[in-house]
């Protein structure tokens, strides 16, 4: 009988376990309710603000002047003042070619007008005894005529020793080689004991005290660029240093193979610390203060030559691809595709595509177009 009693436990129990089991396989067999997928991001408007409208400059300074100084007479050099790198002044003697020949030669040319001048002095007293002897009636008319042919005679040889003194005088003055303007000599091409003949080339030098930045600037910008504009650029040699100049040339033509047009600045070489022949690189202001629609440059995602950002509309994330420019203080701007006032992702959009469901981690800030407060005005309003 006992035995009869347990076998009847161990059924009951095993059909209690087979129950509860029969039951938990019901509720798995259930779906699972899952609410809408979400991804946290963090927004900020996109916000207008006042930059210089600029575009991006690439050319190379150049002297104001340069120059090659070639000789103007024929000789040997007698010797050299002056080497590269050193700084002249207009009228600095630099060399000198023959100078005691051509020195010679315009003091025999000194003297041949001085003989020529007392011949001739000589001649019109003699004519003037003709003329008062002929007015006597005491002189022949053939005699008068003669001696009024020996005046005309001594005055041509005295016109002619006169240009040829002249000429001398020119030739000593051209054997002293000259600066032709402040500057610094790029470039000694002789030296003493060389021989050298007219337009042969002694020395090379450029004036770096003002400078003209060449560069060209793309032609859809033509109608912008005026004289006077501002520019900016920085060069290798002095990283992080800004140097500025003011537009003063703007070729009248575009050259067809770049579709750009050359423009020149002027800039004055402080110190002459630049050097001609620099390379370098800034912008050109074409206007000032223009609205501009900027971003942080975090919202900006560039994927396979695409430019986009998120914005955000009703809780949903759209994808809008833009057109960007510069970037200052960390903000970018955006030339298309946002306008002032866009809901627009700064974090999370990585996770992002477009239409997905989105909540916003942090309040929205509030746009303002006024200028911070200065320290100044701020204890002004106080007061």
């Amino acid at each position: 009988m006992k035995h009869l009693i347990n076998l009847k436990c161990a059924l009951l129990i095993a059909s209690v376990a087979l129950l509860v089991n029969g039951c938990k396989r019901g509720d798995a067999s259930k779906p699972v309710e899952k609410g809408p997928s979400t991804t946290f991001v963090t927004v900020t408007p996109a916000r207008t603000t006042n930059w210089d409208r600029t575009v991006s400059i690439i050319g190379t300074l150049y002297p104001k002047d340069d120059a090659t100084i070639a000789a103007e007479v024929d000789g040997t050099v007698d010797r050299t003042l002056v080497d590269f790198g050193d700084r002249v002044k207009a009228g600095q003697d630099l060399a000198s070619i023959d100078t005691a020949s051509y020195d010679a030669l315009a003091e025999q040319s000194a003297g041949n007008l001085a003989k020529a001048q007392a011949s001739f002095l000589n001649t019109k007293q003699n004519f003037a005894r003709s003329e008062e002897l002929k007015r006597a009636g005491i002189a022949s008319a053939s005699d008068y005529d003669q001696s009024k042919a020996q005046l005309d005679q001594a005055e041509a040889e005295v016109k002619a020793a006169n240009g040829a003194h002249a000429v001398a005088q020119l030739n000593l003055n051209r054997s002293k080689v000259k600066a032709p303007f402040d500057g610094a000599i790029a470039q000694r091409i002789v030296g003493k004991g060389d021989y050298v003949k007219i337009a042969a080339p002694l020395f090379e030098i450029v004036n770096d005290s003002v400078l003209k930045f060449i560069f060209q600037v793309p032609e859809r910008y033509g109608s912008f660029v005026t004289k006077k504009l501002p520019v900016s650029f920085s060069v290798d040699n002095y990283p992080g240093e800004v140097f500025t100049g003011a537009v003063y040339l703007i070729s009248p033509s575009v050259t067809t193979g770049s579709r750009a047009f050359s423009v020149g600045a002027l800039v004055t070489n402080t110190d002459v610390r630049l050097k001609a022949n620099t390379f370098g690189r800034g912008s050109l202001v074409l206007q000032k203060d223009v609205p501009t629609v900027v971003v942080p440059l975090e919202a900006v995602v560039s994927f396979a030559g695409v430019t986009k950002v998120f914005v955000v509309e009703q809780n949903i994330a759209r994808s809008r691809q833009v057109s960007v420019g510069r970037i200052q203080g960390g903000m970018q701007e955006i030339i298309e595709g946002l306008k002032e006032g866009d809901t627009v992702i700064i974090s999370g959009q990585n996770r992002l595509s477009d239409g997905a469901a989105v909540t916003l981690q942090t309040a929205i800030p509030t746009v303002s177009t006024k200028a911070a407060p200065t320290p100044q005005k701020e204890a002004n309003e106080k007061r």
